[in-house]
């Protein structure tokens, strides 16, 4: 664990100042309270840490990899019922199998040979997780999503010619851009395709995607402190 990262004790205190952060972002947005949910992403984080979230009220929950939530998550979930947990990262069609069985929400459907693989597990195993597709907003040749100029006619795809259950989308804006842009762009974007979901907003700019129209929103180091390094 880096030196920075704070104890588990401090989740709850800082799970509680998210929460009222979120409500006086949605109150500044003239937003109802509970129109926006908040994703705590455990991302590297034991599960002891988890625990400290879910015993102080949270229930849904965000992983990047899927090999590292199997590592946690099935004994959490037995544990807790009720839990909601949302894939967050790029995932890999050889990993869609684990993917569909263990998540809730797949927040990063990206391509065409992504969305077959999973309509196809689903329809194999009879469970269908929430779905979202991640837009590349800012178009960044490095990082996953499909482009925004595309993402009507990807979405259209996937619901109709794959049956996935789409209902929303999904971005990461570029680091060294203003996010406000990226965040209108998704809202406009979701309003074409006719969908009502948008995942947007993370540790440090979750109020402004709030203010966009973020239905949920994805914090990790304000609840969990500084990461775990993985090897």
């Amino acid at each position: 664990m880096t030196a920075e990262s704070h104890s588990a004790a401090e989740i709850p205190s800082r799970l509680d100042q998210v929460r009222e952060d979120i409500r006086l972002a949605c109150r500044a947005a003239a937003r109802p309270a509970d129109a926006v949910k908040l994703v705590a992403v455990s991302k590297t984080m034991p599960a002891a840490a988890v625990e400290q979230a879910i015993e102080a009220g949270q229930r849904v929950f965000g992983e990047n990899r899927v090999q590292e939530a199997y590592g946690k998550w099935p004994a959490l979930k037995d544990l807790h019922p009720g839990l909601e947990l949302h894939l967050i990262g790029p995932l890999q069609t050889n990993k869609v199998k684990e993917a569909v069985a263990l998540f809730d929400v797949i927040e990063t459907v990206d391509r065409p040979k992504l969305a077959r693989a999973l309509a196809e597990e689903m329809e194999r195993v009879g469970r269908r997780p929430r779905c979202f597709v991640q837009v590349n907003t800012g178009e960044e040749p490095q990082k996953a999503g499909i482009a925004p100029d595309e993402a009507a006619e990807f979405v259209a795809l996937c619901r109709e010619t794959f049956g996935l259950p789409v209902v929303g989308l999904m971005c990461i804006p570029p680091l060294d851009e203003e996010p406000a842009m990226h965040f209108a762009l998704l809202a406009k974007l979701a309003k074409e395709s006719g969908l009502d979901e948008l995942s947007m907003g993370m540790s440090g700019d979750f109020e402004t995607a709030i203010a966009f129209g973020a239905t949920y929103v994805r914090v990790g180091t304000a609840i969990f402190g500084a990461r775990v390094l993985l090897e």
